[in-house]
């Protein structure tokens, strides 16, 4: 819950400092903002068994909604770059001369790249159409790869976003880095949620102390009728040879 209230605060905050509509450029930190926060971050949230509002939903339907969120992240992305690369072009700026510009190019075309990986995970008609051998557990291990890589760089942009003139020269150095602060935590989430959930899962490895205690119980109680099984073979095996032998 304290990362859906991350998300709304720094929102809101990021959006009230653009104050969209005020100029050309406010629509750039506004639609990053809505981007990137709330739906990249949220799309990922969907699958996090400790944070997601979705937990008691099917699969299919948290499937739906995280890539109903992502589609919202690479259309408001996409325009959120064409906004600020139009508005250089009026004032006649160069393009890409800072470290979060030529990140922020690099993210915005690595995003529907991702996106595409997603959807070939997602339906089969996309990986016969490219003719994909590759194992569906596999691409799953390479999307949410895929996804985090992209993720971490659209939080480094993001953070560097926060050291730009505009933003610096709009907020008091506690909500900058409060903000910072924000960006962080969202960062760790995520990179927690990928590698010591998902990933261990789709390689079957999934520790019995990340399980919940229903999962943990039911585990357990299978490995003890595999072990009970196996004696009781065991033992009849035992009985049949000592027939014989008498």
């Amino acid at each position: 819950m304290v990362a859906h209230i991350i998300t709304v605060l720094f929102s809101g905050f990021m959006i009230y400092t653009a104050w969209p509509g005020s100029s050309l450029f406010s629509w750039h930190p506004t639609l990053m903002t809505l981007a990137f926060v709330v739906g990249m971050f949220e799309a990922m949230l969907v699958f996090n068994r400790e944070s997601s509002i979705f937990v008691n939903m099917q699969r299919p339907t948290k499937v739906l909604i995280h890539h109903v969120l992502q589609v919202f992240a690479v259309v408001c992305s996409l325009t959120g770059f064409t906004v600020i690369y139009y508005n250089k072009v009026l004032n006649e700026k160069p393009h890409f001369t800072s470290w979060h510009g030529l990140l922020g190019i690099i993210t915005v075309c690595a995003i529907p790249l991702a996106a595409l990986g997603g959807n070939i995970v997602k339906y089969q008609f996309l990986r016969d159409l490219f003719k994909i051998k590759i194992s569906l557990g596999k691409l799953k291990i390479y999307h949410a790869t895929a996804g985090l890589v992209v993720f971490t760089l659209v939080m480094f942009t993001l953070m560097l976003g926060l050291y730009s003139d505009w933003f610096v020269n709009q907020v008091s150095s506690i909500l900058w880095y409060i903000s910072a602060m924000s960006v962080s935590f969202m960062a760790v989430v995520v990179m927690n949620q990928v590698t010591q959930e998902y990933l261990p899962r789709a390689q079957g490895r999934v520790p019995i102390t990340s399980l919940g205690p229903a999962s943990a119980a039911a585990t357990g109680n299978r490995n003890t009728a595999k072990f009970s099984s196996g004696n009781q073979t065991g033992n009849k095996s035992a009985k049949k040879e000592s027939k014989k032998k008498n």
